[in-house]
């Protein structure tokens, strides 16, 4: 049985950008035999050591415009995801293909990673999702249920 990382980020304070965190929490819920789900508030470096673990990372994230008008209405975009040292930022929070890159080169592992946005136009403060939000929070649900099974 392969084995499954979801790594769910964003800001719980500012509306739809929480919507990582909230689907990643939702998954933690499922109780799912070789399915960890990590709800985070940014991706820091530390996260190398957990994806070492798993067969298989999913990463779930708010797309802020201009990539929501990308992803199109209540769409959700998946990405295949490759590791990418130029791809990190000099604060403290780290993007999906640099934590590849670290857990590549720190523990020799590769797993298999996925990159799902989320269409998301409300980052005002607040706590409630906008409903292109929802809706592709749903979405990104049985996606990643199906995903699962299908791993």
């Amino acid at each position: 049985m392969k084995t499954t990382l979801i790594i769910g980020y964003g800001n719980t304070l500012r509306s739809d950008d929480g919507v990582g965190q909230k689907v990643a929490e939702i998954v933690a819920g499922w109780e799912l035999q070789g399915v960890r789900s990590l709800p985070v508030h940014q991706l820091t470096p530390e996260l190398a050591d957990d994806m070492a673990q798993f067969d298989t990372v999913i990463f779930i994230d708010a797309a802020s415009p201009p990539l929501s008008r990308e992803v199109g209405g209540d769409q959700i975009m998946i990405k295949t995801l490759e590791n990418d040292p130029t791809k990190n930022s000099l604060g403290h929070t780290s993007s999906p293909e640099f934590l590849l890159y670290l857990t590549e080169k720190l523990y020799e592992k590769k797993p298999t990673s996925y990159w799902i946005l989320i269409p998301a136009i409300n980052f005002e403060f607040g706590e409630n999702f906008s409903e292109i939000t929802e809706n592709g929070q749903e979405k990104a649900l049985e996606k990643i249920k199906e995903m699962i099974l299908t791993l």
